[in-house]
């Protein structure tokens, strides 16, 4: 079976400009419905996809978390190119942690961080995404095999070496979220691991933005703009933009 791989998407609709940015082993598929929401309410959006994602996973293990970081920060200029003066910035997962780095780093009118890990992860829980992700490619593809594919034996040939770049830009960006003062809102599923969202709590206390609040979806896990409620979550997003004075 052949895999048509997601791509990075630029949708011009508007003056107001929206990086969204996916997580670690996700791809754009992730962000595109709520790009289309907010491209239908006069946003332009643009989304990024890793480099090394959303294709096999050799290729995704051959690359490194900074690679991931400077897709990220291509799609930010990318936007400027555009002539996008004001850019706010809105992921999930990973993207979310990129966001706020992003706050840290460029001018962004606004943060959404999406279930955003706020303390690097263990490697081996970060090891354990690569082997779901080796996994649920190979039964995509058709070349799953369940008696020599099991998450053990996957786990004995699939080892990225890099895991422990992306501990360090987790725990780096987590120390400096004190140089933030861009509008920030939180987002947090509470059928979540208990990690994410205590790490919503502390990116809350520790960003130093006038404007800051947390909002939780009770019956949403993870990837909040794919789950039961992503409708609710698109509209959050939405409203937390539309409350700030944009220079149009």
């Amino acid at each position: 079976m052949k895999i048509i791989p997601p791509k990075p998407f630029t949708i011009e609709t508007g003056k107001r400009a929206v990086l969204l940015l996916h997580g670690f082993t996700g791809n754009t598929n992730d962000v595109k419905r709520l790009g289309r929401y907010l491209s239908e309410r006069n946003y332009t959006v643009h989304a990024p996809l890793y480099k090394g994602h959303g294709g096999d996973p050799e290729t995704l293990i051959n690359t490194d978390p900074m690679e991931w970081w400077n897709s990220a920060v291509e799609g930010y200029d990318y936007l400027r190119s555009l002539g996008y003066d004001e850019i706010a910035v809105a992921g999930v997962s990973l993207g979310g942690i990129f966001s706020l780095r992003l706050g840290e780093e460029r001018p962004t009118k606004a943060i959404v961080a999406m279930s955003a890990p706020a303390i690097a992860k263990s490697v081996d829980s970060l090891q354990n995404r690569i082997v779901d992700y080796t996994i649920k490619y190979k039964k995509l593809s058709g070349t799953y095999d369940e008696q020599n594919d099991s998450p053990t034996q996957v786990a004995q040939y699939v080892r990225m070496p890099s895991l422990t770049y992306l501990q360090g830009i987790i725990n780096d960006t987590s120390s400096k979220l004190d140089t933030i003062q861009t509008p920030v809102h939180i987002l947090r599923g509470l059928n979540d691991d208990d990690y994410y969202c205590e790490s919503a709590d502390l990116i809350y206390n520790s960003v130093k933005s006038r404007i800051k609040s947390v909002k939780s979806f009770i019956n949403s896990g993870h990837i909040l703009t794919l789950d039961k409620e992503k409708e609710l979550v698109f509209e959050e997003v939405y409203r937390f933009f539309e409350s700030l004075k944009w220079n149009d």
